[in-house]
């Protein structure tokens, strides 16, 4: 970017004093809310208010808490898409629809309030229709349908808008990427990108270390015995990042949990959530360099900035009792804070056999287990199941050697 160029990006920091102004304004709609508040319960209790007066002046109240969400739409939204990012990824107040904002989603969600607040204010006129003026009656209807026409005719240019967004981003990662069969277990290469990911999205997914980029729709079902499909799609909605839960994906070589985990991965990536992959013996590795300096607290705090974890392949490998027991300390630390997806060969009832400590592997599963979704993958190898039987039966032939002369 030239020197100009990054001047003129600069220059969007000079709408940031217009944002905190909106924050004051803010304050002045709290003010205004507990103003006209006292006057309803003193008019109500001093026996000055009728049904009516109740009704408008309630109505006053949610015409002032519905331009306050306004304010908040615009100040938040605004803010993120002009200015500058605000880093709410993991907060578990961030508003879904921040993970996918931009200047026609905020214009989309702009009319659709403004709607809501021109309906009050239409409904106190006719509330109070003996004391409305018809002339009013009859502008304040006109206006109301034309802020409605309005936020239709944005709603369906956002359409072909986003479809042509989303055409251009496909266009480009067809560029990056070579879109090439799905395979499991971190087999190499990746899916096609979703053409819906955002540049947020697109990010996280990157920095989150995936050995390869999988998706959901990719994935073969139809080999699988267990579990049911509805058990695949329900993960898909990602709402165990949400709950703190866990979800653990057991079964044999091939059956495809390191598929699925880095799918669901790419999912809450889309979701808005940050991710990071690392098999168990990189795991175990990052955090004995972090106990060795002396700042494993720390390391294990500064993974509380990622709402998921992504644990591969325990079970292939026994662990060394240091390792198990730092394997213990995430899984501890991490109980009812953050998200796990662990991907396992053995049953859970077997990984003392990984950990070498029946109190440690028990300790594990325990917190693991609790808020989890345990599912186990039943099916043959995927590797398995390409080679051709045709070459297996040759092969068995050849195998058999010459006969043997009587």
């Amino acid at each position: 970017m030239t020197t100009l160029g990054c001047a003129l990006f600069a220059t969007r920091w000079l709408q940031a004093p217009l944002y905190f102004g909106l924050v004051a304004a803010q304050g002045v709609y709290v003010y205004k809310f507990f103003n006209e508040l006292w006057h309803l319960i003193h008019h109500v209790i001093s026996g000055h208010a009728d049904e009516t007066h109740v009704m408008l002046a309630v109505l006053k109240l949610v015409d002032v808490v519905m331009i306050a969400n306004l304010l908040i739409m615009v100040i938040v939204g605004g803010y993120e898409t002009f200015v500058s990012r605000i880093g709410l990824q993991g907060h578990r107040d961030q508003p879904e629809w921040l993970s996918h904002v931009n200047s026609n989603v905020l214009k989309v969600k702009l009319a659709t309030a403004i709607v809501g607040i021109s309906s009050v204010h239409l409904l106190q006129m006719f509330v109070d229709v003996h004391h409305t003026p018809r002339h009013d009656l009859l502008w304040g209807t006109v206006i109301h349908m034309a802020f409605i026409a309005s936020a239709a005719i944005l709603a369906y240019m956002s359409g072909p808008m986003a479809a042509h967004e989303a055409k251009t981003r496909a266009v480009k990662d067809t560029g990056r990427t070579a879109v090439i069969p799905a395979q499991r277990d971190g087999g190499g290469g990746g899916g096609g990108a979703p053409a819906e990911l955002s540049t947020g999205a697109e990010e996280r997914i990157e920095a989150a270390g995936f050995p390869a980029r999988k998706v959901l729709e990719m994935f073969d079902e139809a080999h699988l015995r267990a579990p049911e499909p509805q058990v695949i799609t329900r993960l898909g909605k990602v709402d165990f990042v949400t709950r703190k839960a866990n979800v653990v994906l057991l079964g044999g070589p091939g059956t495809g949990k390191t598929h699925l985990a880095v799918a669901l991965g790419v999912r809450a990536c889309q979701a808005g959530h940050r991710v990071l992959f690392a098999t168990a013996a990189e795991w175990g590795a990052r955090l004995a360099e972090a106990k060795a300096a002396g700042r494993l607290r720390k390391e294990l705090a500064r993974l509380d900035a990622y709402p998921v974890l992504v644990v591969d392949e325990v079970g292939y490998v026994p662990f060394e009792a240091d390792v198990a027991h730092l394997l213990f300390q995430l899984v501890s630390h991490r109980y009812e804070r953050g998200s796990l997806i662990v991907t396992g060969s053995r049953p859970l009832g077997r990984w003392d056999e990984v950990f070498g400590d029946s109190a440690t592997a028990s300790a594990t599963v325990d917190r693991l287990a609790h808020h989890a979704e345990v599912v186990t993958l039943d099916a043959d190898s995927y590797r398995t199941r390409r080679l051709e039987p045709d070459s297996t039966q040759v092969m068995g032939a050849s195998d058999a050697g010459p006969a043997t002369p009587f």
